[in-house]
């Protein structure tokens, strides 16, 4: 019988979001909802499993893990990318990694969320409505309010998109970016300096790495 381990499902969604029922061979599916905090405890939990499914990058799988996971014959990931896999170490092995299919909304519509929460003070006034109390201060408009894109790939173009909507400057900058570019996405590009100088909000899609690291 396969066995399968689905890492720090957290939100117990796992099981509804994919048709395990289709899996030949009756497989043994066993959720992990707390997250396992040392590459030895979770090298004690997997040892038994043939498949992992990580949730996102919350659980480092490197070549010291694999190595420790004998029957290891697939990993999955939700997204196309997980950086705390060791990708070199699972080609090593013969142990194919694959992804999920991709949302291209659900990022930047929750980016979009935090923005206007963050805009218009909802966490705050939800908790003083709870405890009877209302309207503490006035919200702060979108309209004239300059917005700092810091990378404007897929998900950071739909982002600054819908800015536009709101009435919003957007500016933007990465290493790499031209005023061409950025022109192609409704944005200005601006200097490193003057970015964090005139942003009133600041959304990042960048990946981390050490060329992003500390910026």
């Amino acid at each position: 019988m396969i066995r399968i381990a689905i890492l720090d499902d957290y939100q117990n969604t796992a099981l509804d979001c994919a048709d395990w029922a289709s899996i030949p061979g009756d497989p043994e599916i066993v959720v992990f909802r707390e997250h396992i905090p040392s590459e030895d405890a979770v090298a004690e939990a997997l040892a038994e499993f043939d498949i992992v499914v990580a949730m996102r990058e919350r659980t480092p799988i490197p070549a010291s893990l694999m190595a420790r996971l004998p029957k290891l014959q697939l990993l999955v990931t939700t997204g196309m990318r997980n950086s705390a896999i060791d990708m070199q170490a699972a080609r090593a092995r013969g142990v194919p990694v694959c992804g999920t299919a991709l949302l291209p909304y659900a990022a930047f519509e929750h980016a979009w969320s935090l923005i206007l929460a963050l805009a218009k003070h909802i966490p705050r006034e939800d908790r003083l409505m709870r405890e009877g109390g209302w309207q503490a201060g006035v919200s702060e408009g979108l309209h004239g309010k300059t917005l700092g894109v810091l990378g404007l790939g897929k998900l950071g173009a739909k982002v600054a998109r819908v800015a536009h909507a709101f009435d919003m400057r957007v500016i933007a900058w990465s290493q790499n970016m031209t005023d061409e570019q950025a022109a192609e996405h409704g944005a200005t590009r601006v200097e490193k300096e003057a970015f964090f100088r005139e942003s009133d909000f600041i959304t990042i899609h960048m990946v981390l790495s050490d060329r992003t690291r500390a910026l």
